[in-house]
């Protein structure tokens, strides 16, 4: 695994020994601090810069879909309005942590950070180049007024068709561990493997990068059975498929988790016709935030999850056309639309109590 900074069992050794605890209730009030976290897929943030390491052709000036300054400059501006709404119905800072996909390199992520809308907020970025073949990646933005960087790496995702012997490849997944308020958290972010070819053709590609966030969170809670972990991304599976509820045993309900299972407060949502995105007229929820039981426990304290939320906002869908009613993307074919994104964002809210509280 590539690795950054520390380690990662010298990063968990050194989480157990920082663990909090104290009490929390379940609702909040002026006696509970709020934060929220999220998650956004920025559907093919790319330059307009040349890489010999991405597959940009389409995303340059003399492209497929003449990718210029103007149509880049418009899609940062575009998802910086997205971003920096996110969380702000109870949390004023907005999200403290936000995962991402879909993008080119670190420099988008510079350049969006440093957009109007979002500036002052500081976003710092974890990223590494990963070896998907469309070459976009996954990332981490976080606010260092409340998030402390301990650790990252990413961990690969291994393809190997069980069938043909064939190796694919794909986006890494991120871990990313660090203090959250004082507290030790642990994040994973992650761009699983498409559904090209069919559900069923492909399901064993989500099952393996499924495998890889299982592996790294059971390694977590052995060291420590209350970690407090969340997984995020876009999953291309919903709740309910093999990926998610069956390889990383994410559960609809909260109560009596097993320890080696986790909570999906996404389920329900999804089970209410929610969804992040459509396709053929039918909505999937494929943009999903999972967390461990620590966050769900109230006898651990700290900080734990309140409510979960798709963001959706009329502005984000088409108003006319064939797609009417799908979320509003950058692109309909070759055709530049100057929308947001093909996925709606997600995004948790969390709740701790503050020092002194009753």
């Amino acid at each position: 695994m590539k690795t950054m900074l520390t380690p990662l069992t010298k990063v968990l050794s050194l989480l157990c020994l920082l663990s909090i605890a104290e009490p929390l209730f379940a609702q909040p009030g002026s006696d509970y601090k709020v934060a929220s976290i999220g998650f956004y897929n920025l559907e093919n943030l790319f330059d307009t810069i040349d890489s010999p390491n991405t597959n940009d052709a389409d995303f340059l000036p003399q492209g497929r879909l003449n990718w210029n300054t103007e149509k880049y400059l418009s899609k940062l501006n575009n998802m910086s309005k997205v971003i920096s709404q996110l969380g702000m119905e109870l949390s004023p800072d907005g999200v403290v942590l936000l995962g991402v996909s879909e993008i080119e390199n670190r420099k988008v992520l510079e350049d969006l950070s440093a957009q109007q809308e979002l500036a002052s907020r500081n976003y710092q970025i974890i990223h590494y180049e990963s070896p998907d073949e469309r070459g976009v990646d996954v990332a981490l933005l976080y606010q260092p007024k409340y998030f402390q960087l301990l650790g990252s790496l990413a961990a690969p995702v291994s393809l190997k068709d069980p069938k043909t012997g064939v190796v694919d490849y794909t986006r890494d997944i991120l871990y990313v561990a660090g203090m959250f308020d004082g507290e030790p958290i642990h994040v994973m972010v992650g761009h699983w493997p498409s559904r090209r070819g069919g559900e069923a053709g492909s399901g064993w590609m989500r099952a393996a990068a499924a495998s890889v966030c299982k592996h790294l969170s059971d390694s977590i809670k052995t060291q420590d059975p209350n970690a407090k972990i969340i997984i995020m991304g876009d999953l291309n599976d919903d709740p309910d498929n093999k990926s998610v509820a069956s390889v990383l045993k994410a559960r609809r309900s909260a109560d009596d988790l097993e320890k080696d299972e986790l909570y999906n407060p996404m389920y329900d949502l999804f089970k209410d016709g929610n969804g992040t995105l459509a396709y053929k007229d039918s909505w999937n929820l494929f943009d999903q935030m999972i967390v461990s039981q620590g966050l769900v426990n109230k006898q651990v304290g700290g900080w734990q999850l309140y409510k979960a939320h798709v963001f959706r906002q009329p502005w984000l869908f088409q108003s006319e056309g064939a797609f009417r009613g799908y979320p509003f993307r950058t692109f309909v074919g070759d055709i530049f639309i100057n929308g947001y994104s093909d996925h709606l964002p997600v995004y948790l809210y969390f709740l701790k109590k503050k020092t002194g509280a009753p």
